[in-house]
């Protein structure tokens, strides 16, 4: 019994260490694209784009929440809603042609 929890640990610490892995190579392919000019729009997309792959690796594995409930996937659902609706009212007052 005490052999199975040992190498349950092993596998464990194995699948952590790959995720923590694919942390890094996204963190280096992040910096590599900072330097490739796609313009400021595509720079910022394409930046935004990996940080939410990254959270989303974050947020299911080392927080646990890939083996959650759905009341908690319907909460993460609503935060990034409202999350989105800010930052669009936020576009939207900075692209507002009057100006003070």
């Amino acid at each position: 019994m005490a052999g199975d929890d040992a190498v349950a640990i092993k596998n464990h610490l194995k699948f952590y260490v790959g995720i923590f892995a694919a942390l890094l190579v996204l963190t280096v392919i992040t910096v590599v694209v900072s330097y490739i000019h796609l313009g400021t729009a595509g720079n910022i997309t394409l930046a935004l784009v990996i940080a939410t792959l990254k959270a989303s690796l974050v947020a299911a594995f080392f927080m646990h929440l890939s083996s959650e409930k759905t009341t908690i996937y319907r909460l993460m659902i609503s935060a990034l809603f409202f999350f989105l609706v800010l930052v669009f009212l936020s576009i939207f007052a900075f692209l507002d042609p009057i100006r003070n």
